[in-house]
């Protein structure tokens, strides 16, 4: 009778001792169970850090609003955030480092080369991607999990194009672009192309590198040209580019695209521009009830800017898609995504198309002496 005994007791311990051992090796995400992790790819270091410091902050406002009103489905949200250290390759290793920590879903990157990076990797691990700012129309391309909450330079080209033709009544124009830069050169892109279809000429096409803060012999051409535009699709370097060239007498109107309205854009000399052009996703004088709850919410704690809405947007979306998706696994998710119609966002009303992109409107800015104002927005056709 005792090793009747003795056995079913060792087999007793035999089966708590093996429950134990699969609990342990069960993924950190069961004994993560009261959070929903989240990923943030942006960058941290490099020359993208500037500007990507507004759009890390507008993720962990949004997140901790969503937190304190009880989080999505009873848990919390924990925001993981991952420095891409401004280059590609750093993009892809951060989106490796965020799958390898079981991140339900990443918001980021911001430049359309990081986030060209990160798509391919995240589509094929089906892992739900919205990029706030990444205009480049091949980011969506990647798959059905990668979505963005911006216009694609496709829409932003065409609206560009027509407002240099028909608001600045331009004929000519010279195009200086990042030849580094997947993001400046599909702008160039789409603007030559539209531009010229509309009967005007691009005389010229300028290159540079990223890192270059001297642009004077790049822009010497433009002494004799004189365009009547001067398209510059860059990001923050562009500050430089329109300060140099009004210092060397150039009378071209000057036309930016998204890429402009950041911090470090005026600090490299934006602020010293007499007048300029650009297009944006939002402006605080938009007249709305989300961008007045917006700033009057966000100033409190951060500084409001363009930027800080769109990646507030593709927080909010995302964490919507999570509240709708009838179970928290990738799937769902990416089919809420999916199936987002006419969200109220604070850059405007948002739809998203079969592709992953958002059906929404372009702000046309105007700067007068180093401030820019509200000119007009642009609605999808």
């Amino acid at each position: 009778m005792s090793s009747i005994i003795t056995l079913h007791s060792g087999r007793v311990l035999l089966c708590f001792f093996l429950f134990m051992t699969l609990l342990w090796w069960q993924p950190l995400s069961v004994w993560a169970s009261d959070w929903i992790k989240v990923a943030a790819v942006y960058a941290k270091s490099g020359e993208a850090a500037e500007d990507n410091l507004e759009l890390f902050e507008a993720v962990r406002f949004a997140t901790e609003q969503v937190n304190a009103q009880g989080g999505l489905h009873g848990k919390k949200i924990k925001l993981l955030e991952y420095d891409n250290h401004s280059t590609p390759i750093q993009s892809l290793l951060a989106a490796k480092k965020a799958v390898k920590d079981d991140v339900l879903a990443v918001i980021g990157a911001s430049w359309s080369s990081h986030s060209l990076a990160m798509a391919p990797y995240l589509q094929k691990m089906q892992v739900p991607m919205i990029a706030p700012d990444s205009t480049h129309p091949d980011v969506t391309n990647a798959g059905d999990f990668i979505f963005r909450a911006c216009f694609t330079d496709d829409f932003q080209g065409k609206a560009l194009a027509k407002f240099a033709r028909e608001d600045l009544e331009a004929d000519t124009a010279v195009i200086v672009q990042n030849i580094t830069s997947d993001y400046s050169i599909g702008l160039t892109k789409v603007f030559m192309q539209q531009f010229t279809a509309r009967g005007g000429k691009v005389t010229a096409v300028l290159n540079y590198k990223s890192d270059r803060v001297d642009f004077k012999g790049v822009l010497m051409p433009l002494v004799q040209q004189m365009p009547d535009v001067l398209f510059v699709p860059g990001h923050a370097e562009s500050g430089y580019v329109v300060r140099q060239a009004q210092e060397m007498g150039i009378q071209a109107k000057l036309l930016g695209g998204d890429g402009w309205p950041y911090r470090q854009f005026y600090a490299n000399g934006g602020r010293d521009l007499q007048e300029g052009y650009y297009s944006a996703h939002w402006n605080k004088a938009l007249d709305t009830e989300k961008t007045r709850d917006f700033i009057s919410q966000y100033k409190k704690i951060y500084e409001v800017t363009d930027f800080a809405s769109i990646s507030y947007d593709a927080s909010m979306i995302l964490f919507d898609a999570i509240r709708r998706a009838k179970s928290l696994d990738r799937q769902a998710i990416r089919d809420a995504l999916a199936t987002t119609r006419n969200f109220e966002g604070v850059t405007g009303k948002i739809t998203m198309d079969d592709n992953g992109d958002p059906i929404k409107q372009v702000v046309m800015m105007k700067i007068t002496e180093g401030r820019p104002v509200l000119l007009k927005t642009v609605q999808p056709d």
